[in-house]
């Protein structure tokens, strides 16, 4: 009973962090492509992204070991790759002269903070709990962080009229991806590689 008690909280709180980040995704998105703004498309396909984790956590709840550390490893290859496709977000906006929109930027910045700062806290109880949770609460982390960089960006925007803090933090949050992606799957290999696949494992 215990067990699925533990289930159903988790089920619950990832659930409710889906929903969350799928809406934030379409707003962001959408002030991000009008304010012209890298950091804020970056974020919010980040939050795209986070969608797909806990769509993953979901499925992998309660599944054995070997299940749990394939959804991880799955994760920091996400987490990879938008992190390359800032990258390249980073390299064009080089090549041009766009001065990003710093009021639409700070606004959706701070409502993201807002909304991932809940998620976190949500989420901030289970990430002990296994590899799986583990990695979900990594990329929520990693929102905040980028969420806060947004924030950082357009006040650098407003104050220099350039759009060089926006491709700063753009490149920040990169790098982030990257440095995220290997700690995810440096933890979630060992594990997959050895658990049995069959074999399913309560939550701690």
């Amino acid at each position: 009973m215990a067990a699925l008690g533990a289930y159903a909280d988790v089920r619950r709180v990832l659930q409710i962090v889906l929903v969350i980040n799928l809406v934030l995704f379409f707003a962001e998105f959408t002030a991000g492509v009008f304010a012209r703004s890298t950091a804020l498309m970056a974020d919010s396909v980040d939050m795209l992204g986070d969608a797909l984790v806990y769509i993953l956590s979901l499925y992998a709840l309660e599944r054995s070991l070997r299940w749990r550390a394939g959804a991880a490893l799955f994760k920091g290859g996400i987490i990879a790759a938008f992190g390359i496709w800032v990258a390249i977000e980073v390299v064009l906006k080089l090549t041009g002269d766009i001065v990003p929109t710093a009021g639409t930027m700070g606004i959706f910045g701070f409502i993201a903070l807002a909304a991932n700062l809940t998620c976190l806290a949500l989420l901030y109880q289970h990430r002990n709990r296994d590899v799986n949770m583990s990695s979900t609460f990594e990329c929520s982390r990693n929102d905040v962080i980028a969420n806060t960089g947004v924030i950082v960006a357009a006040a650098g925007v407003w104050l220099t009229g350039s759009g060089w803090p926006d491709i700063l933090v753009g490149s920040i949050i990169a790098i982030l991806f990257f440095r995220s992606a290997i700690r995810v799957l440096s933890q979630a290999w060992p594990q997959f590689r050895t658990a049995r696949p069959t074999v399913a494992a309560a939550l701690d």
